[in-house]
């Protein structure tokens, strides 16, 4: 499952599902920024949703320049996509149209120049697999460290407040789960601080 790092009224920074990191942490790391609401086509959010979710994806992009060592001299590519969610063997099976079935979402996918990765060449557009063969195309790639997220997040917080002028009513606070430590928010406030990942590990 996808990881809720942090949320505010711009959107929310998930960390991708485990099995299907696009961008193994060495090659720079791979963070999704979910808009306010779920639609199926940006146009679709209002002038204030789309500002709120360009300051968060600008902020979460510009935190893992800052804090990610392996970044140095590296960048971000933002990555808009959704196209897996209408492949014909996609859950519904079958046909379908993008306005029933797709949700914005951009990816943010940390390139850098040391990497080795013959998917993620540095100077080259990154190569990414086919539906049916994408969870083997990612099974060697690393989420990014709990550490990591967690300077991440709080380098976002910061810069959402101090140079977008977000006010802290606008942000979700947050706190590091007691199991694994990545950050999570706290609204709606859990009964105990720990993500809904470890949790379902403690059931299982």
């Amino acid at each position: 499952m996808s990881l809720l790092l942090f949320a505010c009224e711009g959107g929310q920074i998930v960390l991708p599902n485990r099995n299907l990191v696009l961008a193994d942490r060495q090659t720079g790391g791979n963070l999704i920024v979910n808009p306010p609401r779920a639609v199926w086509e940006r146009s679709d959010l209002n002038a204030a949703e789309l500002t709120q979710w360009s300051f968060l994806v600008a902020a979460t992009g510009k935190a893992m320049l800052d804090v990610l060592q392996q970044l140095e001299g590296g960048c971000i590519n933002y990555s808009e996509a959704g196209n897996w969610a209408l492949n014909d063997q996609a859950d519904p099976a079958g046909p379908k149209t993008a306005r029933n079935h797709r949700s914005v979402h951009l990816h943010l996918l940390g390139r850098s120049r040391a990497t080795t990765d013959p998917a993620w060449p540095w100077g080259e557009a990154p190569n990414f697999p086919t539906f049916a063969e994408r969870y083997a195309w990612a099974a060697g790639n690393k989420r990014l460290t709990a550490t990591e997220c967690g300077k991440i997040v709080m380098r976002a917080e910061s810069l959402l407040l101090a140079r977008y002028g977000m006010q802290p009513s606008q942000l979700m606070a947050w706190t590091a789960c007691s199991g694994c430590a990545y950050p999570m928010p706290l609204v709606p406030a859990p009964a105990r601080s720990i993500c809904v990942e470890c949790q379902q590990e403690e059931v299982g």
